[in-house]
């Protein structure tokens, strides 16, 4: 995973514990978990709109 090793993901893990304290790290797990999952709905909703022109278009043969 990204070249790091179990050292320097604990290393890594300790700083973040030591910068934000225990108690915000619930805080900011659910902030990143609620921003990729905005972001997924976000791409597939383009996924989603692209389909939807193409078959628009078909229909009306543009």
């Amino acid at each position: 995973m990204f070249g790091l090793g179990t050292t320097e993901l604990i290393i890594i893990l300790v700083i973040i514990v030591l910068l934000f304290g225990a108690s915000k790290l619930p805080q900011i797990g659910k902030g990143i978990g609620e921003a990729i999952s905005n972001f997924k709905k976000a791409t597939s909703g383009t996924n989603d709109n692209e389909e939807g022109h193409k078959s628009i278009s078909d229909k009306t043969g543009k």
